[in-house]
């Protein structure tokens, strides 16, 4: 679900318009109640009535049988609004164009129009979003997009996305998830996803890998993966995790960039190379919502294998980890989020580097890459990798915009981690750490849009995308 669907620029640019029929801050109404409009000024306010006394109502003289009543002044007719307001009114304008702002630190700024249709119900919560677009990098030229996210239920939803550009890259991820709140006995999740992608970097192998070393190169990626879970209650989950992933890594295309051929060989699984996971996870859930929670906590627990050949053939790599989530309110407005992850590789042989433990980007993905947010994507590889990050979410104001409800967000964060080779190293030591700030939009109750800034020992990173980073 990641791409240029950028909910928190779509609120930005609809506030910009100034537009008073989308923006209704919230900052209007004090404990919940509306509060009373001031008068103009130089208007003339009536004394207060006092409700003992009844006030005398002069008596009007009737009209004169012969005198007819004259009819009422024409009013002026309602002035005509802007071609703006126009445009963003839902029931005129045939969609709502989204300017597309993609920053990222691999791929550089992407800069493009999407226009969004949003599909609510009654209750004004979106249940469809359908949004193409047109863009363009300056790595790979121009490029297109359609996208579908469908929100069945809280409990049911999929999405499909598919995109081109003119060099390189070219993108399809279909999802389909059910038993999300695990009401039933059972819950799945499917993937199925092809990527070709020009803007990875490789540094090397180690906590330590020097910036100087940097190298590009092109992932070509066919995966599809399957988890099956198993609920004991709404809390208590088993859940089984099969997944095929091919990964050809290939010469890197980006100019001024040292592609990974030049500088590392073949020698870290570059070429050719399959991965079949089995992973059992023990899960256990209290959060309030999956997507935008508030209160709660999500631990999982972990161990697989993965194999080249075969689906229980551990010739690869065998797994185990940890991964939390905490999330404390404070007050009605402010929320503590906590993330930690480890990950250990007790048997690897031949590990492709890309299967390896890996810290940096703002995703967070159980058994995968762990976020710090100053550094690009995968800026550091190794066998084993600890992460922990810290925000506090707090909300600034919530409006009207278009058919549904969206909050703003200002999140101050911290993220400390580090990857390591050998499983007796501490892994609170010799950890790269980032502060920054968030900046989040969210349309409740699927919809989070982000843009996060982090400043590490590299200089600063911006990312921006759907859903929160944990």
């Amino acid at each position: 679900m990641s791409g240029a669907l950028r909910t928190l620029w779509m609120l930005a640019w609809l506030c910009a318009a100034g537009l008073p029929a989308v923006c209704s801050w919230a900052d209007d109404t004090v404990g919940g109640t509306p509060q009373a409009a001031s008068p103009p000024a130089g208007a003339q306010i009536a004394p207060e009535s006092n409700p003992a006394q009844p006030q005398a109502v002069p008596a009007q003289p009737p009209a004169p049988p012969d005198q007819a009543v004259p009819p009422p002044a024409p009013q002026p007719p309602p002035k005509a609004s802007g071609w703006l307001s126009r445009w963003f009114n839902p029931e005129k304008a045939p969609f709502i164009p989204v300017p597309d702002i993609d920053v990222d630190p691999n791929a550089g700024t992407t800069l493009g129009i999407i226009p969004t249709w949003l599909r609510t119900d009654s209750a004004h919560d979106i249940r469809q979003i359908i949004a193409p677009d047109l863009d363009h990098n300056p790595y790979f030229g121009w490029g297109m997009h359609a996208r579908i996210y469908n929100y069945d239920s809280t409990d049911e939803q999929w999405s499909i996305v598919s995109g081109i550009k003119e060099r390189v890259e070219r993108e399809f991820d279909g999802e389909y998830q059910t038993g999300r709140t695990r009401i039933d006995r059972w819950s799945f999740n499917g993937s199925v996803i092809y990527n070709v992608d020009g803007t990875p970097r490789f540094y090397g192998i180690g906590n330590e890998s020097p910036e100087i070393a940097e190298t590009d190169y092109t992932a070509q990626e066919e995966l599809i993966q399957a988890q099956l879970g198993y609920n004991f209650d709404h809390m208590w989950q088993l859940q089984y995790t099969g997944r095929f992933e091919n990964v050809d890594v290939l010469p890197g295309t980006l100019a001024r960039i040292a592609s990974i051929t030049t500088r590392f060989g073949r020698a870290l699984g570059e070429g050719d190379n399959r991965e079949f996971l089995n992973r059992l996870s023990i899960v256990l859930d209290t959060r309030d919502d999956i997507i935008i929670p508030t209160t709660g906590s999500e631990w999982v627990a972990y161990g697989g294998a993965a194999s080249r050949n075969g689906l229980f053939n551990a010739s690869l790599y065998t797994e185990a980890g940890v991964d939390g989530r905490e999330f404390w309110p404070v007050g009605s407005r402010t929320i503590i989020a906590f993330h930690t992850a480890l990950r250990y590789l007790p048997n690897a042989h031949r590990v492709p580097f890309w299967a390896l433990s890996s810290i940096g980007g703002a995703d967070t993905v159980i058994g995968g890459e762990q976020p710090l947010r100053g550094f690009g994507e995968g800026r550091f590889y190794d066998r084993d990798s600890f992460s922990s990050s810290l925000e506090l979410r707090r909300k600034m104001a919530t409006f009207d915009a278009i058919s549904t409800t969206v909050d703003l967000e200002v999140t101050p964060f911290v993220d400390v981690g580090r990857v390591f080779e050998k499983s007796s190293t501490v892994p609170l030591e010799q950890l790269h750490k980032v502060y920054g700030m968030g900046f989040r939009g969210i349309a409740k109750p699927f919809v989070v849009g982000y843009v996060d800034i982090g400043y590490g020992s590299e200089g600063a990173a911006v990312f921006t995308g759907i859903n929160y980073p944990f």
